[in-house]
């Protein structure tokens, strides 16, 4: 996902930092709620850090920290104390910052004296903005020059990116403070047992031109818009409105489902050219941008949660379909962008440019995503655009996509800038032999096949659907001929697993990683082959307890704390499971499935984008990874896609059928969703140790307590 090796990071954010995020706009502070340069911390608008220094001074000292909590996602409380007072053993002053992202940043700053005497203090605001751009800041490269404050109407500082209101700025303000250089200054006087609060406001500009939504501070704190009528509370009461309710007897796993609701609800992005579609952002802190792969993969984790991210996604990858050759972004006629980023300088919004095309998986991953909205009944009645671009996606892999007519996709960068690996696994070192050296492109990715298959698949069901049944066993002759050439050429007899890749010498690539989980995900192995490529996933070598290993720890590559040749990843492992689930090995998935739910308890019950791979029994806790992003999207979706594994549950909208054939254990206990969305109703799905049902079924649905008859034949003793 990231373009960039993640092991040479600078610095983090350092313990107990403090993220919060609403839109494209968030904030990375610390503990105590100071943002200082020296670390990754900043208010971050655009992918641009505008504030890179906000420091809170009660007498010249930092506010000690007693506690934080984010009661919402776009939201944290931080609590503390003042510095010591001579002849106290306790300070009796206590500190609240109250703080939201809208676009820019609003801040409550409450002081509450606990003396019976008058307390005369100094409350001072350090600012700083250095525009820096965001991969700079997270590289630990920015070293920019803090931009001069100018003062703008009473108590506001304006700082600008270019100087003389040029280019992004950023305007602060509070009612009642004074000017001192880059410093908001405020003398108070509280009364005994007294309080006093000030609203600081952080909006960015444009061209001297306010670029948010939210209104300018005016007049007494108590007139300023309540916050139950602010935007992030609108999106976000909103958008828990409309999602499924979990109910489940396993307290625990019901703790990660909710946080992940609300962490997919935070990370969700809207178009200003079309504010009705919302997509996805692959990750906070580093990432908040559309990525084809990643949002994809998240919108069809999160079908049983909203359908319309995945309509939202298709929209909008779509309008941004590659129409033309040009190197320098890797774009080509039909191909599905790996990411758009903003930055400081383009002023650019969501789909307005700044695009990168180097991805070789999101374009087949754009008609199987498609197809499965279709399955769920979330297609609109004209879906002729979606179907259009489908088949230009179609024409990118037989053309560019397969650059040597072999009928593999491979990939290649175009430029020397460009990304040397275009898989999920995008690092640099990311693609190797089992000896540890790398593969060298052109490479064919074994789950990229697999890919491909589902998407053929998928467009043969969208021509069925529509009545063209010449069409649909064209795509389906496609599908058949694609499996049996992957079955022939990635699998090696003598090791008994696939290799991830094909080399520009059409060399199989031999190291054992998770990527041939991605393709009983897909159904394109053969069933004489997924019980060997089942018993590999879950050997000692690659599943360490809490869940699948990126790469085996016998290979060359291996090191448990890389970004992908050892780590863990959530959404890896969720589609490892299903693909597993889908081939028959239940016991198998659900190991999986508990592993991945049992880590997130240690992490407060989400899950992270990654963590390391270490064995569970070398450490009883997952070990972090120090550059992970949290919450990340597919991350967060994660959850989903493993219960929907588990309960076996399949719509088929356009043939009548839905399918619904847990396999729950005991430990998971009873479940119940609620308003789950399907075929345009809301249906409530309870499953208990009698069975499972669905109420609420739209008219012309029939429950079907089965498997899906698609899923490939059963090749493990024990399974349904």
């Amino acid at each position: 996902m990231t373009g960039w090796n993640v092991d040479t990071l600078a610095q983090s954010a350092g313990a107990g930092a403090i993220t919060i995020v609403e839109g494209s706009a968030f904030c990375v502070s610390s503990f105590n709620g100071d943002i200082v340069p020296d670390l990754p911390h900043g208010v971050f608008f655009r992918d641009t850090r505008l504030i890179s220094r906000l420091m809170l001074l009660v007498d010249g000292s930092p506010v000690e920290p007693l506690s934080s909590m984010t009661p919402e996602p776009y939201r944290a409380v931080m609590i503390g104390r003042a510095g010591h007072v001579p002849g106290r053993a306790d300070t009796p002053l206590i500190v609240e910052r109250d703080r939201r992202v809208d676009g820019g940043l609003r801040e409550d700053i409450t002081l509450q004296s606990f003396s019976r005497e008058p307390i005369i203090c100094r409350v001072e605001l350090v600012l700083e903005a250095d525009f820096a751009d965001i991969f700079e800041v997270k590289e630990g490269r920015a070293r920019g020059t803090p931009r001069p404050a100018s003062a703008a109407p009473p108590g506001s500082l304006r700082m600008d990116s270019l100087g003389d209101g040029e280019g992004l700025g950023v305007s602060i303000s509070a009612r009642g403070g004074s000017i001192v250089g880059d410093r908001l200054v405020f003398d108070v006087i509280l009364t005994p047992h007294g309080s006093w609060t000030r609203r600081l406001h952080l909006t960015p500009t444009a061209y001297g031109e306010d670029l948010t939504t939210s209104q300018p501070f005016e007049g007494p704190l108590h007139e300023t818009e309540p916050f139950h009528e602010a935007e992030p509370l609108r999106r976000f009461m909103a958008w828990h409105s409309g999602i499924p309710v979990p109910s489940v007897e396993n307290d625990e796993i019901e703790r990660v489902i909710v946080q992940s609701q609300r962490d997919l609800g935070a990370l969700r992005i809207f178009n200003p050219r079309h504010p009705e579609r919302a997509v996805v952002a692959a990750g906070v802190p580093w990432f908040m941008a559309l990525f084809g792969r990643d949002s994809l993969l998240t919108a069809l984790m999160s079908l049983p949660l909203d359908p319309t991210l995945a309509l939202g996604t298709l929209q909008t990858l779509a309008d941004l379909q590659g129409v033309k050759l040009e190197p320098s972004s890797e774009e080509q006629p039909g191909r599905i962008l790996h990411e758009v980023r903003l930055g400081a300088t383009t002023n650019l919004a969501l789909g307005g440019g700044s695009v990168y095309y180097g991805t070789v998986d999101a374009t087949p991953l754009f008609v199987v995503v498609l197809g499965e909205l279709a399955r769920w009944g979330g297609l609109p009645d004209d879906a002729d655009d979606l179907i259009a671009a489908a088949d230009r996606a179609l024409e990118w892999i037989d053309r560019d996509g397969d650059r040597d007519n072999d009928g593999f996709v491979e990939y290649a960068r175009l430029n020397e800038h460009g990304l040397i690996n275009q898989g999920w696994k995008d690092s640099w070192d990311g693609i190797n032999f089992a000896d540890g050296s790398l593969a060298e492109a052109p490479i064919a990715l074994c789950e990229v096949q697999g890919y491909a298959y589902a998407a053929f698949s998928e467009r043969a069901m969208l021509a069925s659907i529509r009545g063209d049944d010449e069409s649909a066993r064209i795509w389906e002759s496609r599908a058949s001929a694609l499996k049996a050439e992957f079955n022939a050429q990635f699998w090696m007899p003598d090791r008994k697993y696939f290799a991830i890749a094909l080399d520009r010498d059409k060399r199989q690539v031999d190291a054992c990683a998770s990527n041939m989980g991605h393709c009983l995900w897909s159904g394109i192995v053969d069933d004489d082959k997924a019980a060997y490529v089942a018993e590999r996933l879950l050997s000692d070598e690659m599943f360490t307890g809490w869940g699948v290993r990126t790469l085996a720890s016998n290979m060359g590559a291996y090191n448990p704390a890389s970004y992908h040749n050892g780590s863990v990843w959530p959404h890896d492992n969720a589609i490892v499971a299903a693909g597993l689930m889908r081939y028959g090995f239940v016991e198998e998935a659900e190991r999986i499935v508990f592993g991945l739910f049992d880590a997130a308890g240690f992490f407060n019950g989400r899950l992270p984008e990654l963590f390391c791979g270490f064995d569970r029994s070398q450490y009883p806790e997952p070990v972090s990874y120090p550059a992970s992003c949290s919450p990340q999207a597919w991350a967060a979706a994660t959850p989903f896609s493993l219960l929907r594994t588990l309960l076996r549950f399949d719509p088929s909208v356009p043939t009548g059928e839905v399918w619904l054939a847990p396999m729950v254990p005991a430990r998971f206990g009873d479940l119940r969703l609620e308003n789950v969305p399907l075929a345009g109703a809301r249906v409530s799905v309870d499953v208990e140790r009698e069975g499972a049902s669905i109420t609420g079924l739209p008219p012309g649905l029939a429950l079907r307590h089965e498997p899906r008859p698609s899923a490939n034949a059963r090749t493990r003793r024990g399974a349904p």
